[in-house]
């Protein structure tokens, strides 16, 4: 059971291993491929949530969200591998925070292509997300005691 688990936690967190190892290789100067993409999702949700709420966003860096990305699933990848909670922690944060962001289907017409590859992209974002969170309602609802077997001790004469 312990190595079929193990083996599970690999190809979980291989999915955001290797996408922060890509991510990283493009970097370059100005934050890559990751943060072209970024830019005009992050200036619509700046837009709304200046003309929205009312509230001034500050100006942000695109390529330090996309560092801050690409950190978050490395570490947090490795991390999840060997069963850390902090592991699935950090890729819970960067799910929650750049899913919405990226997969922003909301800001599309139902009719439009974008908005079914957009919505699809969105839910499986989404599915990874309550896979995080179920390892962590597992993990936390096995008393501790039992994760440790206790050898009996042999009864010395």
């Amino acid at each position: 059971m312990g190595f079929i688990s193990f083996a599970g936690r690999v190809l979980f967190a291989s999915v955001f291993i290797l996408a922060a190892w890509q991510e990283f290789n493009d970097f370059g100067v100005d934050g890559g491929p990751a943060a072209k993409a970024l830019r005009p999702k992050v200036d619509v949700l700046t837009d709304h949530l200046s003309s929205k709420a009312g509230v001034h966003v500050p100006e942000i860096e695109i390529k330090h969200i996309a560092a801050a990305s690409i950190a978050l699933k490395g570490i947090g990848g490795v991390l999840f591998i060997f069963g850390s909670s902090l592991g699935a922690y950090l890729l819970i944060l960067h799910q929650t925070i750049i899913t919405p962001v990226l997969y922003d289907f909301y800001n599309y017409d139902v009719e439009k292509k974008e908005f079914v590859q957009l919505f699809f992209k969105f839910m499986q974002s989404l599915a990874l997300l309550g896979a995080m969170l179920f390892f962590l309602g597992m993990k936390n609802s096995i008393p501790k005691g039992l994760l440790k077997k206790k050898n009996p001790k042999a009864k010395t004469l």
